[in-house]
């Protein structure tokens, strides 16, 4: 007999505590009791565990979690207890006394939930003994681990999609917080849920105030200013590299903040205990890299500072999200800066996936710092890039408090809209620009007749694809995954409408690059290759002491200066301010022989201006 939703709202009163359901989740329970498989993607702190272990103690066996993270099983199973449920769960840092005791639980019928990595769950043993017991459902955790569209992509997640070949009468539920369109496509195809019902909550966090800057370089002496302005309360502190947390919580324990640091290089016992003394705290600030992500639950942190931003905006919220879980008033802090982006597109690139994916992450990395560098609401253009309409400013994030200075670009976005249209939704964003610049190779007698057909040459295709990415961040355009082909349609329809008519502006904080027709790709042509590179007058001293280091290390030599380091590599690291060699390494230009022979003598000159 299934149980009724009126049962499910007793269990979430008397078990939880919780007086009625939030959201979608209600609708994503009912499904789920009638038996039936669903995608859920409901936002950070939005309950998306109620809606696998309500159903589970309400169906007939034991509830199977897939989980990635060690970190946040143990969380939810400690969570479980606490409120009288049977939980338990089974990876590689379990007693095999209590792995032993966990197996005669689940004989006996006496367990509700068991939480499972996919590795584990995936061993043909294991899915044997599993064979053995009647399941109440599968709920796959984190369900945006299974794209490779996604930002925290999982090879072993894609094991999941036979589950519906093994457990065919047992109904699974995909859950995740942060999934765009082409990523929920995905992991319907991925985990055989296409004829499944999906269920896409609003992904507004109006609890969450959001704020960006660029920062001086590293910007570790603005965090300790924005951690020292807030005393008393929990945060949480993302750096890029495990070397810049452990020196970033050093500074701030330095300033009498109680700073912890947690990265993957710590021992897991000390990652542990750290992890467990933050939770129980009620203030103190964690200092970690993304390895401290998907396993926190702390409902009382009231602030998240990315003192280096990530590389998407489905991570960025993810993160941002681990702040007000509580919904009570918290703060979203993210630092910035040109050479942030360069370091993350060039792991991007480094990283061995196939093209036509590094070219999707790329673009996610590009439309996010797009976000942090645009003109409008923040928390507006992220929801509209996971696909909501009709959204409006929030009115409280830093650019909806005092708007930047903007440069009108609505002319411009008119022709791209208008190009659009009339090129009915047919192709990509490539294609869309060589339209606007009459370069379309052998076009059809149809496109070339079009009125939009070399209609925008007064700018470089550059210039025309950030437009085009701001236009998308605005609602204006949207994306259609197209079996991962994408294609560019228009976007809100009356948001569009409004710019044709002149009621709605198209600001952007840098006039789109202008065309330079003497040049093969349209892009201004640089005044000269050797020029100076432009570096932030705060920066200009280290840049000129490491020219001045470098004349004189040239001389000693009797070689060119460039050959030592070009002055494009001295002004990133002047920017950058690399304090060991790793860091050193990750500047372009300076390869291992380099740092063996001139990386001490770089960082010690490096520290003398970052003390």
């Amino acid at each position: 007999m299934t149980a009724s939703l009126d049962e499910a709202r007793e269990v979430l009163r008397h078990t939880f505590g919780h007086a009625e359901f939030r959201g979608l989740q209600g609708a994503v329970i009912a499904e789920v009791l009638a038996g039936r498989s669903a995608m859920a993607v409901l936002p950070t702190g939005g309950g998306k565990s109620l809606c696998y272990q309500i159903p589970s103690l309400l169906r007939s066996g034991v509830g199977l979690v897939v989980s990635p993270l060690i970190a946040l099983m143990t969380d939810q199973v400690a969570a479980l207890a606490q409120a009288g449920v049977a939980a338990a769960r089974l990876d590689s840092a379990v007693d095999p006394r209590d792995q032993d005791e966990t197996w005669s639980q689940l004989a006996a019928g006496s367990l509700d939930l068991l939480y499972l990595s996919p590795e584990r769950l995936m061993q043909p043993a294991m899915l044997e003994r599993l064979a053995r017991l009647p399941l109440a459902l599968v709920a796959i955790d984190e369900a945006h681990c299974v794209s490779q569209w996604g930002h925290d992509f999982r090879p072993e997640y894609r094991m999941l999609g036979r589950l519906a070949e093994i457990f065919p009468e047992v109904p699974r539920l995909a859950v995740t917080a942060t999934a765009d369109a082409r990523t929920r496509d995905d992991i319907r195809a991925e985990l055989q849920l296409k004829e499944a019902a999906e269920f896409v909550a609003s992904f507004a966090r109006p609890e969450l105030q959001l704020s960006a800057e660029r920062k001086s370089g590293r910007g570790r002496k603005r965090v300790l200013e924005l951690v020292t302005e807030r005393p008393g309360r929990a945060g949480v502190i993302y750096a890029g590299s495990r070397d810049g947390v452990d020196e970033l919580a050093a500074d701030l324990r330095a300033v009498g903040v109680p700073a912890l640091a947690y990265h993957a290089g710590l021992d897991k016992a000390v990652r542990a205990a750290r992890l467990e003394e933050f939770l129980e705290a009620e203030t103190g600030v964690m200092v970690a890299t993304i390895a401290f992500g998907m396993g926190v639950d702390k409902p009382d942190v009231r602030f998240v500072i990315h003192a280096d931003p990530p590389a998407a905006i489905e991570a960025y919220w993810q993160e941002i999200g681990r702040a007000g879980r509580d919904g009570e008033p918290a703060e979203g802090i993210t630092l910035y800066s040109a050479a942030d982006l360069s370091w993350a597109l060039r792991r991007i690139e480094s990283r061995d996936m196939e093209d036509e994916v590094k070219q999707v992450q790329t673009r996610k990395a590009r439309q996010f710092y797009a976000m942090l560098n645009g003109t409008g609401c923040r928390a507006a253009a992220v929801r509209r890039y996971f696909g909501e309409e009709g959204v409006e400013a929030c009115g409280q994030c830093d650019l909806c408090l005092a708007p930047p200075h903007a440069h009108d670009a609505s002319l411009a976005a008119q022709k791209a809209l208008s190009a659009v249209h009339r090129l009915g939704g047919r192709f990509g964003r490539g294609r869309l620009v060589d339209h606007l610049l009459g370069k379309t190779k052998e076009p059809s007698d149809f496109e070339a007749g079009l009125s939009t057909f070399g209609i925008g040459r007064e700018f470089s295709p550059a210039g025309w694809r950030d437009l085009v990415e701001q236009l998308i961040f605005e609602g204006l355009l949207k994306e259609d995954p197209n079996d991962n082909r994408p294609l560019i349609g228009l976007g809100d329809a009356e948001a569009v409408r409004a710019v044709y008519r002149g009621e709605r502006k198209v600001a952007v904080r840098q006039a789109p690059e202008p065309l330079d027709s003497a040049t093969r790709s349209g892009r201004p042509r640089r005044k000269s290759r050797d020029a100076a590179p432009a570096v932030p007058p705060h920066d200009q001293p280290l840049f000129e002491a490491l020219r001045a280091w470098r004349a004189a290390e040239a001389k000693r030599q009797h070689v060119p200066p460039y050959v030592i380091f070009h002055d494009r590599t001295l002004a990133e690291i002047a920017v950058r301010k690399p304090a060991r060699l790793e860091a050193l390494a990750a500047v372009s230009g300076v390869g291992q022989a380099k740092i063996d022979r001139y990386g001490a003598a770089v960082t010690d000159l490096v520290a003398t201006f970052d003390s």
